[in-house]
């Protein structure tokens, strides 16, 4: 006997729920890829993506995941050999670093603080310290999946500039685009990366890259630019090399439709709508954490994301919570990743298409399984989520 029956919820921090909006707009026949309705397609996603950027920069559309545009945001404004400065904050800038030295640059890992964001005077010492200006880029993400941390950008463009360097600033918003505040012109930010399959509600296969001037500059004497990650080719007239050959009509359809969804709720009232389905995660996990038998992974309150919340326990009931959940349930919980932390607790996603029903719904799946299986865990966490949020909304 189970109550999972039902539709399922997916509570994993990617792929993300699609909305059935999404879904219907890419159920329709393939259309010509030369002319008409595709072109008007893809003129437009890349028009409207630059308002979700926050940025006047150019924007570029590409059939990839988000390893993809880590590739073109490396190939299309950096040369070989040039030192790049990774910004370790949790699993995946390094691993875009790890890209980087594949293709022929010489990343350095600046070490971060024991589950913490990254720390922005360090970063000022390191640069002050590059008197001959060898690091050409300053790699980091907005907030790690793996961790749940997220980092202040603007003090980490204060500090590129108290320095005096002259390093590109690239960003990776896959988590937090959509999620989370991102100003990327406000902000001072170079290049920036994102992807389809997080914030923006459609299907993993799209990823994206925004650049500024100065990036754009750079391109110019870049030498690791590849015919299919090149600027150039798509910032050119011919609609078919906006996406270096058959556009991904049916993504681009899905893709079409989040940003429409997304201008109808308006931004910051989708960043609103995380932050208070945030917060209310943030409480029922604190309160279960009393019982000592998990704690956040995140040390400080203010750098854990609005995006997930990456809860720290031992690999014996994290798993079990997890099996619980799906099994008896219905809900699919995040498992916890990375080299530091794989198996050891668990992840909650509060991002994208989703809404107070499927974070609480997902809250009382863990609460419980915590019951169910008899682990220590401080008791109301799902009430104390429901008064925050009822605090949140009262009228």
């Amino acid at each position: 006997m189970t109550v999972r029956h039902g539709r399922e919820f997916l509570s994993i921090p990617g792929p993300t729920n699609v909305p059935d909006r999404v879904l219907s707009a890419m159920h329709r026949p393939a259309i010509d890829i030369y002319a008409g309705e595709m072109v008007d397609t893809t003129l437009s996603c890349l028009a409207d993506l630059k308002p979700v950027f926050r940025t006047s920069g150019e924007t570029y559309i590409y059939a990839a995941n988000g390893h993809g545009a880590w590739e073109a945001s490396l190939t299309n404004c950096l040369s070989r050999g040039e030192k790049v400065l990774v910004l370790e904050c949790g699993v995946f800038a390094v691993v875009w670093g790890e890209m980087a030295s594949f293709i022929g640059l010489e990343p350095e890992i600046m070490p971060s603080r024991p589950r913490r964001a990254v720390d922005p005077a360090a970063l000022e010492e390191r640069l002050r310290a590059d008197t001959d200006g060898e690091i050409k880029a300053v790699m980091t993400v907005q907030i790690d999946t793996a961790s749940g941390v997220v980092n202040d950008i603007p003090a980490l463009r204060r500090a590129i500039d108290n320095a005096g360097h002259d390093a590109l600033l690239l960003v990776d918003t896959i988590a937090s685009l959509g999620c989370m505040t991102f100003e990327m012109d406000k902000w001072g930010v170079d290049v920036t990366v994102a992807g389809s399959q997080k914030g923006l509600m459609a299907p993993p296969g799209l990823s994206f890259v925004a650049a500024n001037d100065k990036a754009r500059e750079r391109h110019k004497s870049a030498d690791l630019v590849t015919r299919y990650w090149d600027w150039t080719l798509r910032e050119g007239p011919e609609h078919y090399m906006k996406h270096c050959g058959t556009a991904p009509e049916h993504m681009l359809f899905g893709l079409r439709e989040s940003l429409d969804m997304i201008a109808e709720e308006g931004l910051d009232n989708a960043i609103r709508r995380h932050t208070l389905l945030a917060d209310a995660t943030r409480v029922a996990v604190g309160g279960w954490a009393e019982g000592g038998a998990m704690e956040f992974n995140i040390t400080e309150a203010t750098e854990r994301s609005n995006s997930v919340t990456t809860v720290r326990m031992e690999p014996e009931p994290a798993a079990a919570i997890l099996d619980f959940c799906r099994e008896q349930c219905g809900v699919v919980v995040g498992i916890a990743i990375g080299e530091n932390l794989g198996g050891k607790g668990f992840r909650i996603a509060h991002m994208g298409h989703t809404n107070a029903p499927m974070v609480m719904g997902t809250l009382g799946a863990i609460e419980t399984a915590l019951i169910a299986l008899d682990l220590p865990h401080g008791s109301g966490g799902l009430q104390s989520a429901t008064a925050c949020l009822g605090a949140a909304l009262k009228v």
